[in-house]
């Protein structure tokens, strides 16, 4: 009676596995290409944390904080050095958007409580100060 139940659910399992295919499975997520400097970098300051804490317990002299320190701090400079150069090889989405011409907003001919004289936003009811920048809605004379 086991036996039975075995190799049913072997069997079941086997239909299973070759049921699937591999259209079926989700595409894997994409690897940030800075995964594993932030890794490195989130490692870094921690040794840099543990290695402050040693030497205010005392457990470590002068010279050899200064020395540790040193090291650790050229290493994170080389960690931040290849995520700078990693970020200027890849298209910059924040440049484009900056580069692109802004038209300036014509401020409106009268102050009506109903539109913001510095960002432009409506309102459907006069307020005091403006809900999207916090700037006040009348202009003080």
């Amino acid at each position: 009676m086991i036996i039975a139940i075995t190799c049913t659910v072997a069997i079941v399992v086997i239909v299973f596995v070759l049921g699937v295919r591999p259209k079926d499975i989700p595409p894997p997520e994409p690897v940030s290409p800075f995964a594993h400097l932030d890794e490195r970098k989130a490692s870094i300051y921690e040794n840099l944390r543990d290695l402050q804490f040693e030497y205010r317990l005392g457990k470590l002299s002068d010279d050899d904080y200064q020395a540790t320190k040193k090291d650790l701090q050229k290493e994170l400079a080389k960690v931040l050095g290849e995520v700078d150069r990693i970020k200027s090889g890849l298209p910059a989405v924040t440049a484009a958007a900056a580069a692109a011409p802004v038209a300036p907003a014509a401020p409106p001919s009268q102050p009506d409580g109903l539109t913001c004289p510095h960002c432009n936003a409506k309102f459907e009811k006069p307020l005091k100060f403006c809900g999207e920048c916090g700037k006040p809605m009348q202009v003080a004379l």
